[in-house]
This record gives C-alpha cells, structure tokens and sequence, in this order.
C-alpha cells in the first residue's frame, strides 16, 4: 500500500511547472501553497525561471537539494508520464497530479496515457491524487496544494477562530469542486474542518483509502464523501465497518441514481434490481449515511459533529419553539422521518408552564412564544424541554438573526449546550448572523437553516444509534472457485432449468427437488399416477426461462390422460414459441397448498457481488414493488430483519384475521440462499425463486419455481 502519510503530510513539496503569473493555474497553485504558514519547505520546479515570489526555483526535481515528498504536477497532460516517471526516479514516494485529460475524455489517447499513468505509478509505489483532481487541504498542516476559490478567495479564516485543534470534519469527494463546495457551504456554518481531498479519476487511490488513512489516524470524527463509483468492494467492506465500529459516521453523495441496471432482465429478480438500489441497500447495511446535496450533507455532519458523544437513546424528541406555527411543522415532519413527538411528563409541563403566558403551550412541542423566550432565553427552554423523561432528544426552532441576544446568554448557552446528556439540532427561521453561528458551534448546538434537515438529521443520529447496535456483518462471498455442478447443469446460455435448478437448491436446503420429470407423454401419464393429483405440469427447457409467457405451464391436471393430453400441448407450444430450444420435458408436481406468495431472488452486482432480494409476489410484486435488498445474511436475526422492512411485513404476522405465517421458515431459506450465493458467487450471475409460498406458523414454504443463471464458463 503506498504511504498515504507522504501524501497529506509531507515535509517538502515540489510545484512541478511552477510559474510567477497567478492568472494560470499552476501560478494560482503555488500562489495559496506559499500564502499559507506551511511548516515544511515549498520548492518551485521550472526551467524557465531562477526565482519565484523570492524563492529558488530549480530546473528539475532531481536538483532540489533534498529529498521531496511530495510533487504536486498542473503540467500538460503530454508531459506528466514522463514526469512522474523522473519523480518516482528521484525518490518521490506522492503526486498530487491536477491535470485532465487523461480516461475522463473521449478517445482512445487519453487512456492510453492513464494505462501508462498506471505503469508508473505501481513500479515506483507512488501514494498518487488523480489525475483529474483539484488537489487537497491539510488545515492541520497548513497545506493547501490546490487552486480552489474556495481557498484561493477565503473571505474568513480557513478555520473557525474558536476551534484550534486542527478540525473534526473530512470531505473526500471524486469531484474536485463539489468537494470544495462542502467545505465552503460548512465553512459559513462554522464546521472545523481537518481535510478536503479530491480523488479525480483514482488512478493509485480511492475514495475509501483516504477515509481508512484518516480513520487510522483517529483525528476526523465525521467524514462527507462525493462519490461517482465505488473501485472496490472489499476496501469499502473493511472500511465501512471499521468506522461503524468507532462510531465515525460517513455521509455520502452518490451520483448516478438514474443509471439502468448493467444485466439484462432474464429473471423477475433482475427486473427489480439496478445499480442504484444496490448501492442504496450497500450503505444502509453498513449505517452510511445518504445525501441529497450539499447543504443536506453539510447538515448532517454539523449535527453529527455538535453531538458525537450523546447519540439519542430512542426516537421520542423534545421541540422547544418560539412560534407555534414552526413548532407544529417541525413536529409533522420529524414524524414523517420516524422520530415520535411524545407529549411531555406532568412535572416538566407544570415546571415550563410557570413561565409560559397563557397563550404558550408546555404540550410538545413546547410553544415558547417570544416572550417567554425573552424572559428565560433557548438555553433555558433548551434545558426544560430536554428535562422531560419522555424524550431522547431536544429540537430548537429560533430566530438566530439578533446576535446581542445570544451574546448576553453565551455563558448559558455554552452550560447547556455543552454538558445536555441529550443531543440537540437547532434551526433557525430567520437567516443567521455569523456572530451567532459561531457561538451556537462552539455551544455544542448544531444550527440548520432548512426546517426539513433538522428532523432529518435527527432521524440520522437515531438510525445511525440503531444501526451501530444491531450491527451484524453480511455474510461476505468466499468461494474462489467455479462449480461444476452448477455448470453441467447449464445451458448455452448459462439458464439451469427449473427441475435442475431445485434439485441443486434442494441440496443446499433450499425447498424441495420434488417432482417427477417426463420426456415422453407416457412418462407424463406414469407421473401422474404416481404423483396422484391435482398436479401442475411445466415445460423445462434452458433456452425457455419464462414458461408461462409461451403457455408452458398447466395447473389442476387431474388424472393420467388429462397429464398425457396436457404433455402433447405443452411440448407443441414450447416447439411453436420457441423452435430451436433444446427441451428437457414436462415436470410435474403436486400443487402447493395455500399461502402467501413471496418472492426471494439472487442478483450478482458488479461491484459488490450476489445481492438477495426478498419480496411479496404475485399483484404485490407488481403493484407496490414491495422488495427490499441486501447483501446475503449470516444469520437468522438478519434474515428476520429484512423480512420486517417489507411494507407488507404484517401480512405475514396474522393481519386483518390472517393465520400468523411461518417467517422463521423463511427466514431460514433466506439464510440457506445467502450461504448459496455467497459460496457460488463468481458462478452464479441470477437466481429467482418465484414464487415461494410461505405457509401457516410451523408448516414452512414452498418454492414453487426456481430459476439460476450462472455465466457461460466452458
């Protein structure tokens, strides 16, 4: 692993390209580089000049006359190969390399540069930023190799004046100027910020390798991500759950929502499961926090910052407001995001209506009114509202306009704010005065200006308290290998028909082999007087994975001859639909008894590996797309857990009259499905098992169909 540490943190840097006219970038670069009080030594590289800003400026980064650590390159896109090659020559162990052009463009010359961009980079060990990227910031080390306004034109300290240890907050973002945007967005909130680092096309590393750098280092408590893609699985795995261990949240922004799923839809799984969704269900499973935008983003980690040691206990929030009207939105829409607005105990109601006028409200939310918080201040009401039993966590609504009012009850603010065992957001319906901002950051209140970021980030803290305590790994893929039973059993093109498919899974202990296969409507009519009935007769053929769509499925044959005549039809109706499929016969089967139809399914990502799909079926699959997804499960409690997130979970506990379903027999096909996957994953691309009947409490689930698709490895 290169030595990120040479990277952020070096001790000498070269300006590769460096020039005196600040109009370009690279004088812009060398320009913020020098303004500020970096403790290590800058060194100019350019041929063309002797001196820059009063600094020697050598010819090459061989006669710098000592060892570089870092060399950060704004040099045509034609020149950085051989460049880096003759720092990697001379010993440079890190680039920051800001130049585009490289596989981001079209054409073929662009990636043909980066592949030798890649050479370069691995046979030196280089810890490499970009190319593509818009540098970082150190505001620890003072450093700052990068060009951008947000730096570049500050119009207020780097970091806030009452935070000095160097900042708390850490942005890595694949966009270079939406990676600055979340720290000049949080900048004006007063966030202290540690890093920014923009990746670029992550030629050497990733988003995740910087996250886990800082992780390590243990100085960042809140990280904001900007991510386009994620390189590897097994790094974002590994580093994911580390911060989820320490309690260091990760807020991401993913673009790419909109992108179609990357496999054709051959299974109904298919169809139900695209990139995004993956993605989605990835971060959920290991609490990464999602973002809408910036200001979202930045919300979320102001609140997460302001309360890192006092995560809410539960869901029940106190609102402590000076308008009514306020009061009662915030309270719909902290509702609307999960939290319960619980009315407040008799002793702190009676306590808060002493100060209130008759025209307050002690209920909750807590209607202050502006007189009442001009008597007492919000610290006051801050503390009266959060006193009460009945709740978690305390919500603010204020106008932070009037800094002398805040300045007059700092010290109380800073009492209660600091050392309140319960985390408080505030918003402010006016817009802020910066005096106030700050004082309301160095309290320990996390101040919002968008009423529905509040309860959304109260939400988070909840959810992430939640998901820090239930936490159990997902049951990663472990098997290298091939398997040849999978692909015996499968056709040319990687389809394992539904009597082949259930006899493998059947073995895993998934459903039953069940049935009886015929080739001939003699064998039909054999199976049939064996089977007894009603039976349901089904065409099996590889190159036919959808039956029912060409009339492949019969139901209710009640004898031997109705089980001849319906092979005859079956067989010609696969022929007619399909005239080159290979055909393997008609299984036939005992109809299942009733229950409720569900739909269980595997989708192997890209990225991420097998994915599990659990959902209703039937009118439910196709009118509410009631699914959830998730990595495969590694035990009961988590198979459980999914089948609880379905809207439609009180089906299966006796709803509406209902016979209660058996949900541990499920959960335990979705456990034996995940170890399947997870075991077959490089073979296995898709499998669907729709329907599965899931029976009354203690007489388990049918799999009724069952389809695999494996990829075409001969």
């Amino acid at each position: 692993m290169p030595d990120i540490s040479k990277l952020l943190w070096p001790e000498t840097v070269a300006a590769i390209g460096a020039t005196p006219d600040t109009s370009k970038l690279r004088g812009a670069i060398l320009e913020v580089l020098t303004r500020e009080p970096f403790a290590g030594r800058i060194y100019p590289v350019n041929p063309s000049y002797n001196e820059i800003a009063g600094r020697t400026c050598y010819p090459s980064i061989e006669a710098i006359p000592e060892q570089v650590d870092l060399a950060v390159l704004a040099i045509p896109a034609e020149a950085v190969v051989a460049e880096l090659r003759r720092c990697g020559e001379a010993g440079v162990k890190a680039a920051a390399i800001m130049t585009s052009g490289f596989a981001e463009q079209s054409g073929e010359e662009g990636r043909a540069m980066q592949d030798e961009l890649a050479e370069v980079i691995a046979r030196y060990d280089m810890a490499v930023l970009g190319p593509n990227a818009l540098g970082f910031a150190n505001f620890a080390h003072a450093l700052y190799p990068n060009f951008s306004p947000a730096i570049r034109y500050a119009s207020v300290p780097l970091m806030p004046t009452w935070h000095a240890d160097g900042g708390r907050v850490a942005v890595v973002a694949q966009s270079g100027a939406i990676g600055y945007s979340f720290y000049d967005r949080g900048r004006m909130r007063e966030l202290p910020f540690r890093y920014v680092v923009t990746t670029g096309n992550e030629m050497s590393l990733n988003a995740f390798d910087f996250v886990e750098f800082m992780l390590d280092e243990g100085d960042t408590d809140v990280f904001i991500l900007f991510i386009e893609s994620i390189k590897s699985a097994d790094t974002f795995r590994r580093v994911a759950e580390k911060a989820l261990a320490v309690g260091k949240p990760i807020i991401v922004v993913k673009v790419g929502s909109s992108e179609a799923g990357s496999f054709a839809a051959s299974s109904h799984t298919a169809s139900l499961v695209g990139s995004d969704r993956v993605n989605r269900a990835i971060f959920e499973t290991y609490g990464i926090i999602l973002a809408d935008d910036q200001d979202e983003a930045v919300d979320l980690a102001s609140a997460f910052l302001a309360n890192k040691n006092r995560l809410p206990k539960g869901r029940r929030v106190g609102i402590s407001s000076s308008t009514g009207g306020g009061g009662g939105w915030l309270a719909d829409l902290a509702t609307t995001s999960g939290l319960e607005v619980p009315e407040l105990d008799p002793a702190t109601r009676a306590e808060i209506d002493a100060i209130l006028p008759a025209y307050g409200s002690s209920r909750n939310p807590v209607d202050a009114t502006a007189q009442a918080v001009h008597d007492v201040g919000y610290a006051e009401m801050t503390r009266l509202t959060g006193m009460s039993p009945n709740v978690d966590a305390i919500m603010v609504i204020m106008s932070a306009r009037v800094a002398d009012a805040f300045a007059r009850d700092r010290d109380r603010l800073m009492e209660i704010g600091r050392n309140s065992d319960k985390p408080i957001i505030a918003f402010s319906y006016t817009w802020p005065s910066p005096d106030t901002v700050a004082l309301l950051a160095e309290a320990g209140y996390a101040l919002t200006t968008n009423i529905r970021n509040c309860a959304r980030a109260m939400a988070a803290l909840a959810d992430y308290r939640e998901m820090r305590d239930a936490f159990i790994a997902p049951r990663a893929p472990s098997s290298p290998e091939t398997s040849p039973v999978l692909m015996d059993a499968a056709g040319s093109n990687g389809i394992i028909p539904e009597h082949a498919a259930r006899r493998i899974l059947a073995a895993e202990g998934i459903g039953a082999s069940g049935g009886v296969l015929a080739e001939t409507r003699v064998e039909a009519m054999a199976a049939a007087q064996e089977l007894g009935g009603p039976l349901a007769l089904k065409i099996q053929s590889a190159d036919i994975p959808h039956k029912t769509d060409i009339g492949g499925v019969a139901l209710n044959v009640r004898s031997p001859e109705e089980a001849g005549e319906t092979f005859d039809r079956l067989m010609a109706a696969a022929r007619t639909a399909v005239p080159a499929a290979n055909i393997d016969g008609v299984l036939g089967e005992p109809m299942a008894k009733p229950g409720v139809e569900m739909i269980l399914g595997i989708k192997r990502d890209d990225v991420f590996g097998p994915m599990i799909l659990v959902g209703f079926g039937g009118i439910y699959a196709e009118l509410i797309d009631d699914t959830v997804l998730s990595p495969p499960v590694a035990n009961t409690a988590s198979a459980l857990a999914l089948i609880r997130k379905l809207k439609c979970a009180p089906l299966l506990e006796g709803a509406r009259g209902r016979p209660v379903a058996d949900s541990d027999a499920l959960a335990g096909t979705i456990l034996a499905l995940s170890r399947f996957a997870a075991d077959n994953a490089v073979a296995v691309r898709e499998i669907d098992l729709n329907p599965i009947l899931v029976h009354e409490n203690g007489r388990g689930v049918t799999v009724v169909d069952a389809l695999i698709i494996v990829d075409e490895v001969r």
